[in-house]
């Protein structure tokens, strides 16, 4: 189990890409918002209003980047590689329903990924991070701006839940998530918040 700050992580998935459209695995590939994604940005920047955020990070791929700037322009964004989406080696590019051509029943959460990475080694990643946000707001709140498989194993590793637990956490382009603390136990306090509505700091108690 990980030691607990009473600190609030809130999570934002990039806006939508051309590739999150088509449904591609889109590891490391780095290409931009599409114009529906930058409103999506947009719109996500209301649900922060009222918020006051002690540090902010991103994934260093540019859709997770141009999301944060158009967010929290002004926010001081912290670049951390660890915050990359998983690599998902021969398989990216390709749809779900593409890799079942050659694997039936395939999936990213329960087969090899071939010249990639295994969840567990996404998981370790995720848990890097969580431990430099526990170092740097003890107290507060941050944000992340990334991936919506890397956010979702990173939910799952909050709640001390294996790596392969985010598959429970489908995570829509532009939403928010805020994950927290209750007493003895880290929470999901929020979890795929349309873009556009405020979301109000709750109350920690």
């Amino acid at each position: 189990m990980m030691p607990m700050s009473s600190a609030q992580l809130l999570v934002i998935r990039h806006g939508q890409t051309e590739w999150s459209r088509m449904g591609k695995h889109t590891g490391r590939t780095d290409i931009p918002l599409t114009d529906v994604g930058r409103d999506e940005a947009r719109a996500a920047s209301r649900t922060l209003a009222g918020w006051n955020l002690e540090r902010a990070y991103s994934s260093p791929l540019i859709r997770a980047r141009e999301t944060a700037e158009l967010v929290r322009p002004a926010c001081g964004l912290e670049i951390d590689d660890r915050l990359v989406e998983w690599d998902y080696g021969v398989y990216e590019g390709e749809t779900t329903p593409e890799s079942r051509e050659r694997i039936p029943d395939w999936s990213v959460w329960t087969h090899e990924i071939i010249d990639g990475e295994s969840v567990d080694e996404v998981g370790a990643r995720a848990d890097a991070f969580i431990e430099r946000f526990d170092a740097e707001v003890p107290d507060g709140n941050g944000v992340v701006f990334a991936h919506g498989h890397f956010l979702a194993i990173l939910i799952a590793r909050w709640c001390g839940l294996p790596a392969v637990e985010g598959r429970r956490f489908a995570l829509a382009t532009a939403t928010v998530s805020l994950l927290g603390s209750h007493r003895e136990d880290r929470v999901i306090r929020a979890l795929n918040h349309r873009c556009g509505d405020a979301l109000d700091p709750p109350s920690r108690t």
